[in-house]
């Protein structure tokens, strides 16, 4: 019997965990999802991995009954790590949106490496995850001397459908204060704790590690081959890669708004606007800057889940109600808290408002990231309706291009997988947009940065807006 290629990509985000099934072709014949379980524990707020486990398993085994799936990969949000002794965890997985006590976190600052040694910049909450560990480290030792392996999150996955404990540089180069990307190693902070030892050995994303198997309702048994995981928006750069943008600026929308253009020298990059340099799926540095931009949506929205009309926008112009930052912790304009100004709007036009507000971060960050060359916006912002055509309008100099799918990190995962197997099934199916053609919308923009003060960005910093 000939071994089946059709593979399963788990996409775990930190509101959403996505199962897609792509057959050989590159189509994606099913998906599912459920919602990752965080309580609480000991102070700390955890992963429910047990229940993300179980729907994992038993997804997967109905995927095999119904795709004959051969092949399991995982990508996953960044920001997140598990401890693991032997065959289990020595302490749940952490929720990366907690913060250290304020005395602790003023000595965990003592132990990061400079900026230029990791091109990772001082984050608040866990969104360094070097940081995390660092408070593990500090309240309960024993986890950190019990554990024989850190693994980044795509990498538990992996270890516990393979049983192989592997690294991957996509995930620990991502803003973990853990990798110095001009050395391609470890960075200091390493060596200083003594968790060298706990690094496993580097595995390429997509390297086949081990099989998983069991056996159907039917008793039918069945193997399943799994791969090593990746990086979320990594495997989206990668993805788009694949299928032939070279010199082009990724717009990676989710819960974040991650943005990559490797045209971007690294010495621009200001670590108190959120910028950094990534590590791509090979190792190379990528200068990144991101917000938490679909968070932002979500909170300044009131939750608004359906497309917004170009009226709905036109309307929020005309009356000059803006949604300033930040509605979420990071991001280039740090130290403000989100407010609206101007007639008080719900509803529509209140999400209008704050797609406004997302879309003039986006090209903010894309300014500071010297983005000069072609857009591709990729991911869930996509679906609020017109995200690409109002950004295709504030920037007229660049062909701005959208993605059929808006799932780049699920199908590079699968391209990594493909890739093992000798087979180029994507095509690029992305589209330039035409810009949105508002109203006033370059003078609200104008409106908008002097609002925020974004001509004073160390003004802004300083500064704090109440809402």
């Amino acid at each position: 019997m000939t071994p089946s290629k059709a593979i399963a990509v788990f996409d775990l985000g930190k509101t959403n965990s996505k199962l897609f099934i792509f057959d050989t072709d590159g189509a994606v014949l099913s998906e599912s999802r459920t919602k990752p379980l965080w309580v609480e524990f000991e102070g700390f707020r955890v992963l429910d991995d047990e229940a993300l486990y179980e729907w994992m398993k038993t997804s997967l085994t109905r995927a095999v009954e119904d795709h004959s799936v051969g092949h399991v990969i995982f990508s996953g949000h960044g920001c997140t790590f598990a401890l693991v002794e032997q065959d289990h965890l020595v302490h749940p997985i952490l929720d990366y949106e907690q913060e250290p006590p304020p005395s602790l976190a003023e000595r965990i600052e003592m132990s990061i490496p400079s900026f230029l040694e990791t091109y990772s910049p001082k984050l608040p909450l866990g969104f360094n995850y070097g940081r995390h560990m660092l408070w593990l480290e500090a309240v309960k030792p024993e986890a950190l001397n019990r554990a024989d392996a850190v693994l980044s999150y795509p990498q538990f996955w992996s270890w516990k459908f393979s049983g192989r404990k592997v690294s991957e540089v996509s995930y620990i180069g991502c803003h973990s204060h853990l990798w110095a990307p001009m050395r391609s190693d470890f960075s200091s902070l390493v060596d200083s704790r003594g968790w060298r030892e706990k690094m496993p050995a580097f595995e390429k994303a997509g390297a086949a590690l081990g099989r998983w198997g069991g056996a159907p309702d039917e008793g039918t048994s069945f193997s399943v081959v799994v791969h090593n995981g990746v990086h979320d928006s990594n495997s989206a750069l990668y993805y788009y890669r694949s299928v032939g943008f070279q010199d082009f600026t990724l717009v990676s929308t989710g819960t974040w708004v991650v943005i990559f253009n490797s045209e971007c020298p690294l010495e621009a990059l200001d670590e108190h606007r959120d910028m950094l340099a990534n590590a791509t799926v090979d190792g190379r540095p990528a200068p990144t800057i991101r917000f938490m931009g679909g968070r932002e949506y979500d909170l300044a929205s009131g939750g608004w889940n359906k497309p917004i009309s170009h009226g709905a926008l036109s309307r929020v112009i005309a009356k000059g109600v803006f949604a300033l930052p930040s509605f979420a912790p990071g991001g280039p304009m740090q130290g403000f808290e989100g407010r609206f100004v101007g007639p008080e709007v719900e509803g529509e036009e209140r999400a209008a408002a704050a797609l406004l507000y997302v879309v003039l971060m986006t090209s903010l960050s894309l300014d500071l990231i010297r983005s000069a060359n072609p857009v591709v916006i990729d991911g869930g912002l996509v679906k609020t309706g017109l995200f690409a055509e109002i950004l295709a309008q504030l920037r007229p100099a660049q062909p701005i291009f959208t993605s059929p799918t808006a799932e780049g990190s699920a199908s590079g995962a699968a391209a990594l997988v493909f890739d093992t197997l000798g087979l180029k099934p994507f095509a690029n199916e992305t589209r330039q947009v035409e810009p949105a053609q508002l109203f006033g919308l370059e003078a609200y923009r104008d409106t908008w940065k002097a609002l925020a003060e974004i001509d004073e960005p160390e003004a802004a910093q300083r500064k704090e807006f109440h809402a």
